[in-house]
């Protein structure tokens, strides 16, 4: 999460201070993602440092003082909403690092590893899918928090079939070959092409 854009972008409606632009950080990403207003005045600080703000007019410090995004700041602003996330390598996710380990600790079933996982993310599935239910399609629903809570579940179900996935392939994994493997009959071995391991054009 790019706090520093965020804070562009909510300076992009006009100026404002630091207290408020946390107070609307929150409220505008639904209320999951808490910011400490140290670290809001630290990305501040480090946003007039690059040009990219400039503080209101006295200059006066304090918790009032005031910042408005320049013209630099918006063409960054710009540029980083058209710019995708780089996505071409896998991320070190840690649940797939733990069962990737489980696989080659002795005594250790990576298949019960998995599921422990997979239970907890379908208890945390329903915890989302009720605030969802309570508060996202109440009345007054939050556009920002529908996203949000959609975004989790996504991501959630997302992992969960991967759990699934890697939960069938270790077990195919595990049961004996179906019979003997056919011999070829050059006495030579066919080329075998390479896996790519990485993926995405090369920077």
């Amino acid at each position: 999460m790019s706090v520093r854009h965020a804070l562009l972008a909510l300076l992009s409606e006009g100026p404002k201070y630091g207290l408020q632009l946390r107070e609307e950080f929150e409220a505008r990403t639904g209320d999951v993602w808490p910011l400490n207003v140290g670290q809001v005045y630290t990305t501040l600080q480090r946003l007039e440092r690059d040009g990219l703000v400039e503080a209101d007019g006295d200059g006066q410090d304090g918790p009032q003082k005031g910042f408005r995004i320049t013209a630099a700041g918006a063409a960054e602003l710009a540029g980083w909403l058209r710019t995708p996330s780089d996505m071409s390598s896998p991320p070190r996710d840690e649940l797939v690092m733990k069962v990737l380990v489980a696989l080659r600790v002795p005594g250790t079933d990576a298949r019960d590893v998995i599921q422990v996982h997979r239970r907890y993310l379908v208890e945390l599935m329903q915890q989302w899918t009720r605030i969802k239910e309570a508060e996202v399609q109440g009345s007054e629903s939050d556009l920002s928090l529908a996203l949000v809570v959609d975004a989790e579940l996504f991501r959630i179900d997302a992992v969960v079939r991967w759990l699934d996935a890697a939960d069938g392939r270790i077990k195919r994994g595990a049961e004996p070959p179906a019979g003997p493997r056919a011999q070829t009959t050059t006495g030579t071995t066919p080329a075998v092409p390479k896996v790519r391991r990485r993926i995405g054009a090369r920077r």
